[in-house]
């Protein structure tokens, strides 16, 4: 089988994420009230009608991401008798989507899932004050010049590569200092564009380790099956299927680098010739395509796109 699913991560949200899934589908819909009732949280109000500074709010962004591609997942199910291994090789997805791969996977239950996300949310929210840390996108480098503008920028401060994303995108991480000093480097050594991300904390970095305790603590109390699918990994690109390794690399995830581009090369190595983000928008669909020309990239995210992908099968 030549198709893989992946899972979007944080910046995909937008408000009136899963409402036109919600008014389709009854599967839909009943995912949303699972998922708000393992938050006690209203979170499909916040997602259908915003305010949209509070949906971006990284406690309610990953879930909410998470929900919507579940809601695909299951209306997949419900509408065309989609089980997981049937369509798909493998599942990956950026940063919190591999969350929502495993899930898919059904290595977590969905509550269970939208739980862990909204105490990795607030981890991370709490694991630097605000201000002291940010992020850099850096344009036109690939992970090894940016390598070298992190060894020179950082001094004696925090300063990782965060995602690699795709050639020509990578993403710094550390103290604000740090990553200014990194902006500059990176556009000295030739980047097309180097600029700060508006994000609230700096992921994916060593400054994440107080998150990383308490993800530690979070998983280790929940139960893990072994995915339907091999899931590529985060930090590794490489599958995993054993859920004490899977566990084990999720908490390694939370300070380490999201190795994206490498996963997609992973999976077509594999074999994959089309990669279907489910959930909300189109943002690894996009890079697909810089990451390997042969790979076709699909979305399935709305009504449509559920019909479509049903019909193409």
């Amino acid at each position: 089988m030549s198709r893989a699913f992946v899972f979007p991560g944080q910046g995909s949200q937008a408000v009136g994420m899963g409402k036109e899934l919600a008014e389709a589908f009854p599967a839909a819909r009943e995912v949303f009230e699972e998922v708000d009732d393992a938050l006690q949280q209203k979170l499909s109000k916040l997602m259908f009608e915003g305010p949209e500074d509070e949906l971006t709010l990284t406690e309610n962004a990953q879930p909410a991401l998470m929900a919507v591609s579940m809601a695909v997942m299951k209306v997949l199910k419900a509408e065309g008798g989609v089980e997981l291994p049937t369509v798909a090789a493998f599942v990956a997805g950026h940063s919190l989507g591999e969350y929502s791969a495993l899930a898919a996977a059904g290595t977590f239950s969905l509550a269970d899932t939208a739980r862990l996300l909204k105490t990795r949310g607030k981890a991370m929210q709490q694991a630097v004050p605000v201000g002291e840390g940010a992020m850099a996108a850096l344009l036109g480098l690939d992970l090894e010049q940016a390598t070298e503008v992190v060894a020179e920028a950082s001094g004696d401060e925090v300063l990782a590569t965060a995602n690699d994303n795709a050639p020509g995108q990578v993403v710094v991480s550390g103290k604000r200092e740090a990553v200014e000093r990194a902006v500059d480097v990176a556009k000295e050594k030739g980047a097309k564009r180097a600029m700060l991300l508006q994000v609230s904390a700096p992921f994916h970095c060593p400054m994440m380790a107080p998150a990383a305790d308490v993800m530690a603590e979070a998983l280790a109390a929940v139960t893990l099956e072994a995915p339907s699918v091999p899931v590529i990994a985060n930090v590794t690109a490489a599958p995993v299927e054993d859920p004490a390794e899977i566990r084990q690399l999720l908490v390694e995830q939370v300070t380490g680098m999201v190795r994206w581009r490498e996963c997609c090369l992973t999976m077509r190595e594999k074999g994959v010739e089309t990669l279907v983000e489910v959930g909300s928008g189109k943002v690894l669909a996009g890079l697909a395509k810089r990451i390997d020309r042969d790979l076709a990239a699909s979305n399935v995210g709305t009504p449509a796109d559920v019909e479509a992908f049903l019909g193409a099968l």
